[in-house]
């Protein structure tokens, strides 16, 4: 056994070597001030970083395209919606929100009026309604224990 590991050691030295051969730590100049004004990102949506403030304020407004505001259709904190098919919102993962939202701004998921009010949505202000509706209480119901 011993010699099998003195056999592989000098492979994954080389491996190593190799890959930390290819990362460049001095990035070029006009890349460097790319990065330094990019927007964090804060999802693996690749949105930028939300503000819950922003997001508060905005849950709170309402839409041009209904006349409506989050809020409205899916209550206070997002967990009292007027329609039992309306999702609660609160404490749910930004990112999965963040998703929907995108998806529904794209088009690539459905629905007659959350289809249109995300439409205009902004990448910034689907991080700041995703990271709102995340940081409220939460009355979503799991199934954690239940077989204890």
């Amino acid at each position: 056994m011993t010699i099998r590991t003195f056999a592989i050691a000098p492979a994954l030295l080389a491996a190593a070597l190799a890959l930390s051969a290819c990362s460049n730590s001095e990035a070029p100049a006009d890349h460097a001030e790319a990065t330094e004004h990019a927007a964090p990102t804060s999802s693996s949506a690749g949105l930028p970083e939300g503000n819950i403030a922003a997001g508060e304020k905005l849950a709170n407004t309402k839409g041009e395209a209904t006349g409506q505001s989050c809020i409205d259709c899916h209550g206070a904190n997002g967990n009292a919606p007027i329609d039992p098919t309306y999702p609660k919102l609160g404490n749910q993962y930004a990112d999965y929100l963040a998703h929907a939202l995108q998806e529904y701004r794209n088009g690539n998921r459905e629905h007659a009026l959350m289809s249109s009010q995300a439409k205009t949505l902004t990448d910034q202000q689907i991080a700041d309604l995703s990271v709102w509706f995340s940081s409220r209480e939460g009355e979503l119901v799991t199934l954690h224990g239940a077989h204890d």
